[in-house]
């Protein structure tokens, strides 16, 4: 993968540089947040390859990567400056829900720390191992120097967050680190000793233990960051550099300590008995629910959500009844993977299945399966719902904790969840049952016999017969051209699959075989069918017609719509989208290719009428 290539590409599709406010990333997952969501091309990002996924959700624009994504974002940071730009939120930024703000601080925070949180997660984890061994001693020296490498973040976790947040707000996060270190300060927390309670000019400040603790920052910033743009309006350019600092943390300091600590502490402490609560009544059926719908929470990139509960949970000494119910999510992802491996005999496929499984059981990452396989072969998401909630009961049922933080599941992190071996029982419960699935009942809905020979035939030609050919006619009238010939790299490159293109010389596309819609886009300028086979047809009409944003297309059916052959899908204005400078050259491909033993074209270059054959797929049964 050419990184800086990509880079470039998706900074284009997104709106250029100019359209993008804030940039983070996560371990798969570039997390833009947007002035204007509506100049970016999410259709054709999705097509380029290198791009698992766009997601657009919890406030941000998501471009999925996968492993590597930190070296995609370093070249686009170095195209962009996005780390240390402070991008004013104009009059053209994108408005959005106050629930989807929330969503988007909470996960444009926390993302940039996953890193090292999965670090010192695992620094403990070892230590975990190494006590248990007898290797190492809980009092020696040695354990405390790494001791203090796997507890620094969580321990100092309001100093880290203060500027995770404050580059959200595009506002100072050398202030808002020091108002998170003012409460770990030991001045500060000396006052501890004395009692429950001190004052601050006569009034009355709790003193609470604010090490490891998420919800005061996340307050405490987002107050600050108003704070601070309403000082940079009123006070002169010229004393900014040191009279908006001093005045901040005069006023937030004492604030945070009176009133935004306390109350932010309490805030997490309320939401994570209330879960867990809910958790305690019946973990078995928390357990299948959680287990069940997590992917769709991961889907929508709203998963780090959960994080601030999980801390909070860590933070009681307790540890975390979360995480174990989440965790046989990734298993079964990872056993799906793994199913479709041992079933398959398509090389690419398998390579896939092989590669991402093998990823996840290192890492823990399952962006690469969810957007690789899962979505792509949706018969598979069942299997995964089932699996995931299957484990996540066995996992409630057996009362697993997180004692040390660790969000991804993978044999390193093992050591984490107490104890250990019911959580690896309810793990390769998932994992079992999701490989098994696809083993049983293949793995997507093309998965079916060869359409039964007669009774009467040569055995000769039954053999042949099990050699079962679709043919896909042609949906436009116009001129077949080769699909080389298409202006459009995702095309050309055969990116999305082998097929054939035509310049069409009326607006009417028809379907070109009997099946169901399976796509259909906003803007009405592309469809797919599938047939009952497995076949499935995508026709693009146009080149970068999406821009037209649905001008001078009428589209006639829906998607789930079950068409025949010669039915009427969209009906477009030839002459009207030639008038806007667009080409109407129209690929027409397979999207699942790699399925086929072979697909072949059965027109010629030149003249086409609708509904002579235009491909013919053969699948080796």
């Amino acid at each position: 993968m050419d990184h800086s290539k990509l880079a470039k590409e998706i900074l284009h599709l997104v709106g250029g540089k100019e359209n993008v406010q804030s940039l983070t990333h996560c371990a798969t997952r570039l997390r833009f947040v947007l002035n204007n969501n509506e100049r970016a091309d999410a259709k054709k990002l999705e097509q380029t390859s290198g791009v698992l996924k766009v997601v657009i959700g919890g406030g941000q624009f998501q471009v999925v990567i996968g492993n590597d994504v930190s070296e995609v974002y370093k070249h686009i940071d170095r195209e962009g400056g996005f780390a240390n730009k402070e991008a004013s939120q104009g009059n053209d930024a994108q408005k959005t829900s106050l629930t989807s703000k929330i969503f988007s601080v909470i996960s444009g925070s926390l993302s940039p720390l996953i890193p090292v949180f999965a670090g010192a997660g695992l620094v403990k984890a070892l230590l975990i191992v190494l006590e248990r061994l007898g290797w190492i001693a809980a009092d020696s020296s040695t354990y405390a120097i790494l001791a203090a490498a796997g507890n620094s973040v969580f321990y100092f976790l309001p100093i880290m967050l203060g500027v995770t947040i404050a580059r959200v707000y595009n506002v100072s996060s050398f202030v808002a680190a020091a108002i998170g270190a003012a409460l770990l300060e030991p001045n500060f927390t000396a006052l501890g000793t004395t009692g429950g309670s001190t004052s601050f000019l006569g009034i009355p400040v709790p003193l609470l233990d604010y090490a490891s603790s998420v919800f005061p920052m996340f307050i405490a910033v987002s107050l600050y960051a108003v704070l601070e743009r309403f000082l940079k309006r009123i006070i002169h350019k010229n004393l900014q550099l040191f009279a908006v600092p001093f005045i901040s943390l005069v006023i937030m300091v004492p604030l945070t300590a009176i009133l935004i600590g306390p109350f932010g502490v309490y805030v997490g402490q309320w939401i994570g008995v209330a879960v867990n609560f809910l958790i305690n009544a019946n973990p078995i059926i928390a357990g299948a629910i959680l287990g069940g719908v997590w992917f769709f929470v991961v889907l929508l990139g709203l998963h780090w959500a959960v994080v601030p509960i999980i801390m909070s949970n860590l933070a009681t000494g307790n540890g975390d009844v979360i995480v174990p119910l989440l965790a046989p999510s990734s298993a079964a992802a990872m056993g799906i993977a793994l199913g479709v491996f041992l079933k398959t005999r398509d090389k690419d496929l398998k390579a896939l299945g092989g590669s991402t499984f093998l990823s996840g059981i290192l890492s823990g990452v399952t962006e690469p399966i969810m957007y690789g396989i899962i979505l792509r072969y949706r018969k598979t998401l069942i299997y995964l719902i089932i699996a995931s909630a299957v484990g996540s009961a066995v996992e409630g049922a057996l009362g697993v904790k997180l004692i040390a933080f660790n969000f991804f599941v993978s044999i390193f992190t093992l050591p984490a969840q107490s104890p250990l071996l019911y959580f690896v029982i309810g793990l390769l419960v998932s994992l079992l049952l999701a490989a098994i699935f696809p083993l049983l009942f293949g793995y997507d809905t093309a998965d079916k016999k060869a359409h039964p020979t007669a009774q009467t035939e040569h055995p000769a030609e039954a053999a042949a017969s099990q050699q079962s050919e679709t043919i896909v006619f042609s949906p436009l009238s116009g001129r077949v051209v080769g699909l080389e010939q298409v202006e459009d790299a995702v095309f050309s490159s055969e990116s999305m699959g082998k097929g054939i293109a035509i310049e069409p010389d009326k607006g009417v596309l028809l379907s070109p075989l009997d099946g169901k819609v399976a796509v259909t886009v906003g803007s009405s300028h592309a469809i797919a069918v599938r047939a009952e086979d497995g076949v499935e047809v995508l026709m693009h009409i146009g080149i970068d017609t999406v821009k037209l944003k649905g001008r001078h297309f009428s589209q006639k059916v829906s998607e789930g719509d079950t068409v025949r052959k010669g039915d009427v899908l969209i009906e477009f204005d030839v002459e009207g989208i030639k008038a806007e400078g667009f080409k109407l050259t129209t690929p027409i491909v397979i999207t699942n290719t790699h399925e086929f033993r072979e697909i072949r074209v059965a027109a010629s270059t030149g003249p086409i009428q609708p509904l002579q054959d235009l491909l013919k797929i053969t699948k080796q049964e």
